[in-house]
């Protein structure tokens, strides 16, 4: 049996590791660069793809001669020549317009509210009370939690304002007033709420007008009642064709479900509407194909960039990533072979959760730097929440930079998460809420409006309630803290689950690896590969040592051997 060497490369990570493998010498290929969505420093990103057909070297070096003619021939005057000055490039309409900007004559002030809401839960006698100072308010109780829409105040102040109304009506609950408490509770994910409303509404309304429909299809997606989504989506079909949000979260919800079949149909039946499917409905196919392997989905993903091209659409910055990472796919450049996945399998991921909880949270010595009682009080607080995105050791966080504010580094890496409308959980101890110089109370009141908080007492150990909350919300939740976990894995009872923890701890953990002045946060990424040695049958890929470089235990390999059969 012959083996040779297709490719060797090294690369920097957060875990010694890189998420593609080498190309090899002798491959024929065009280089990519796609800028990282990430905005990783000074570290570029490749991917290559098999050249179709040689440039008209000829050609493309006359037109360099005649782009540097044109530079030269103008310098000196006021207009600039550019590759992207014509009227179709990205940008070109926002240029135009701020070079003919609108008199500032015709622009009017803005209207201040000087209405403050309620910020905490109130009584009837309150409501009513507030209902009199506004009583030139037709209709005070719609308009009320129309500003609290407009406000994203709590879902707790909102439901106050339906406990107050079905108080006075026997306990009825208009229809409008149910929709607009839906919304809220949609915004703010709110799952056991929304399927509260979702009762109601199934019990006392044959039919729904289609923005309440919307609104339950959004609430149910990410619940064990998401095949209702599907039965409310064809309510909609019985007088009209559903829109591309109905479509996308029906596919989202199907997806995040692991039920690929029914996304599938779902969107094949959108352009049998001649519907124009939104761009994160396509984004979401490539997100959950990273994970798949075999060609009958990456089939599937091929006629979605068919579909982009045939129809002149260009996805934007965090879609193209997500193109990016499914072409690399875990896949060897160097012979094409998939390897095997970081992500656990759900079987994997069960039994790593219930080692977790009994071996390190039930079973640990977490006792020593906390209570049962306080431990009872944090998972209650995770029961009662929607599961999160993203769980931060927010102490561990706001220390990553000693030479910038405490409550200035979290909350700028808070603020970047979530613009991205992620759920996000800080974890917290309660010296973080007195004032001085290194935590100001104005920052960490702006952290608690984007995120969930928990401060734990100040001799609290936040590693278990950060494992809890993580494994807790489900296989996708990521989390962040520098402290990479190593007396936590030593409790678990033998190598097999140190092992799963490893392999579960490298595709959930983010790092920060570098801050920029302002607010721009750097998160190096998570592996999407096992560094292990693997085998397809055919072929080896075996992760080494570099002699020069010391690695410690904790640490993978950052070099591959790709080998496969001579044929």
């Amino acid at each position: 049996m012959t083996f040779y060497f297709t490719g060797i490369r090294s690369f920097p990570k957060l875990w010694k590791s890189n998420p593609y493998l080498g190309l090899g010498p002798g491959h024929s290929s065009l280089s990519v660069f796609l800028k990282d969505c990430y905005g990783i420093k000074n570290q570029e990103k490749w991917f290559s793809l098999k050249t179709v057909c040689p440039q008209n070297t000829k050609a493309m070096n006359l037109l360099v001669a005649k782009a540097r003619y044109v530079r030269k021939k103008d310098e000196g005057s006021s207009k600039q020549v550019s590759a992207d000055s014509h009227m179709f490039a990205a940008g070109a309409a926002k240029k135009r317009s701020q070079m003919n900007p609108l008199s500032k004559e015709h622009v009017l002030p803005p209207v201040k509210n000087i209405f403050q809401l309620p910020t905490k839960p109130l009584n009837s006698e309150e409501w009513d009370k507030l209902k009199e100072d506004f009583k030139e308010k037709a209709n005070f109780e719609n308009w009320i939690i129309s500003q609290m829409i407009k406000c994203h105040s709590s879902v707790d102040v909102a439901k106050s304002v339906l406990a107050w109304v079905a108080a006075k009506n026997n306990g009825i609950v208009g229809y409008d007033l149910l929709v607009k408490y839906l919304y809220l509770c949609v915004f703010h994910k709110q799952t056991s709420e929304i399927i509260d409303v979702y009762e109601i509404m199934k019990a006392r309304y044959k039919r729904l007008e289609s923005g309440a429909y919307t609104l339950l299809i959004r609430g149910l997606i990410h619940t064990d009642r998401w095949r209702e989504a599907l039965l409310l989506l064809e309510d909609i079909k019985k007088v009209m064709i559903p829109s591309k949000k109905n479509y996308n979260d029906c596919i989202q919800g199907a997806l995040f479900h692991q039920d690929v079949n029914v996304a599938w149909n779902l969107y094949q039946e959108l352009l049998g509407h001649d519907i124009v499917p939104m761009l994160e409905t396509l984004k979401a196919f490539f997100d959950f194909g990273k994970d798949m392997k075999g060609d009958q989905y990456s089939n599937k993903l091929q006629d979605i960039l068919l579909y982009l091209r045939n129809n002149q659409l260009y996805p934007g910055e965090s879609f193209a990533h997500s193109i990016k990472t499914w072409f690399e796919s875990g896949q060897c450049l160097g012979c094409g072979k998939t390897v095997e996945s970081i992500h656990l399998s759900s079987e994997e991921y069960e039994f790593l959760k219930e080692k977790i909880m009994r071996d390190v949270i039930d079973g640990g010595d977490q006792y020593k730097k906390t209570t049962p009682q306080e431990l009872k009080r944090f998972q209650n607080f995770v029961k009662y929440h929607p599961p999160f995105d993203i769980v931060i050791d927010g102490l561990n966080v706001a220390k990553m930079f000693p030479k910038a504010r405490e409550s200035q580094v979290l909350l700028d890496v808070v603020s970047q998460l979530a613009k991205q409308n992620l759920q996000v959980l800080v974890l917290g101890r309660k010296h973080m809420l007195k004032q001085n110089s290194r935590w100001r109370k104005d920052d960490m009141e702006k952290v608690q409006k984007q995120a969930s908080f928990f401060f734990a007492d100040n001799i609290s150990e936040d590693d278990p309630f950060l494992l809890y909350a993580t494994l807790h919300s489900g296989n996708h939740c990521k989390f962040i803290t520098k402290d990479l976990m190593r007396d936590h894995k030593a409790c678990l009872p033998d190598a097999k689950t140190q092992r799963l923890f490893f392999k579960w701890q490298q595709g959930h953990q983010l790092a920060i690896v570098s801050k920029h002045p302002g607010s721009k946060v750097t998160f190096q990424h998570i592996l999407i590969y096992d560094t292990v040695v693997q085998t397809t049958g055919d072929s080896w890929h075996i992760p080494y040592d570099d002699d020069v470089v010391e690695r410690y235990s904790y640490e993978v390999p950052t070099k591959w051997l790709c080998l496969h059969r001579k044929t």
